[in-house]
């Protein structure tokens, strides 16, 4: 087997894993909003124990991209792609952080035997957003779609105006009885947490530009400071 067709195994290699990492934070994200819709906290705290296996991924697809660097000679869009990757599970990891931050409020929600104050509209859409944002991110970056990455980012404002949105409605809530303070504090963290998931998807599209052109998007200007 040629150095080349074995540096590009392991390549492979490294893309199935950044998948399979990205399918655990799907599950995580998706099992805090669900337990937060039911206020399960059984499935809060399966949603929390993801975050060992999430880091797990990220310690494993770390030493992959090391291995890579060490053990073989890549070329500049290699080494571009290489350090993608590592820049990637950084926010793929701080992704697994926000789900379980979600969740840990969810229990404290859960244990009060409190109704929520409002109905969850919003705060559901912004988890499926959020999943879309990330899964595409990851697709862009393995089949190299730079049109797929620009997506994620101008997504990006479907999250903020989502939030924004729950924050109008909760700030409402307070004005009208101060009592629902204290919760609506609590939903306005967990919509800050999805808003915060939706950041770090824009972060993995734009290394994933950076790995296709050798420029970052904010050095391009494709989106704002």
């Amino acid at each position: 087997m040629s150095v080349r067709r074995k540096f590009d195994e392991q390549l492979d290699t490294l893309n199935n894993s950044l998948i399979e990492m990205g399918a655990v934070l799907e599950q995580a994200i998706s099992k805090a909003c669900r337990a937060l819709l039911t206020q399960d906290i059984a499935l809060a705290e399966e949603a929390m124990q993801l975050e060992i296996e999430i880091d797990d991924r990220e310690r494993h697809i770390e030493n992959l991209c090391m291995k890579l660097l060490m053990q073989q000679q890549p070329v500049a869009k290699d080494l571009r792609q290489i350090h993608a990757a590592l820049k990637m599970i950084t926010d793929m990891e701080r992704i697994g952080d926000h789900a379980q931050d979600i969740s840990e409020i969810t229990i404290y929600l859960s244990t009060t035997g409190e109704k929520y104050i409002k109905r969850l509209d919003h705060i559901p859409k912004m988890a499926e957003a959020t999943i879309k944002m990330v899964t595409e991110s990851i697709d862009a970056y393995v089949h190299k779609d730079i049109d797929l990455a620009k997506s994620v980012i101008d997504y990006d404002n479907v999250v903020d105006d989502l939030f924004t949105t729950v924050k109008d409605e909760l700030y409402e809530l307070i004005g009208a009885n101060v009592e629902n303070g204290k919760q609506s504090l609590d939903l306005l963290m967990i919509a800050k947490y999805f808003e915060r998931i939706g950041d770090h998807a824009v972060n993995i599209a734009e290394w994933v530009l950076f790995s296709i052109t050798g420029t970052h998007a904010k050095q391009k200007g494709i989106i704002k400071e």
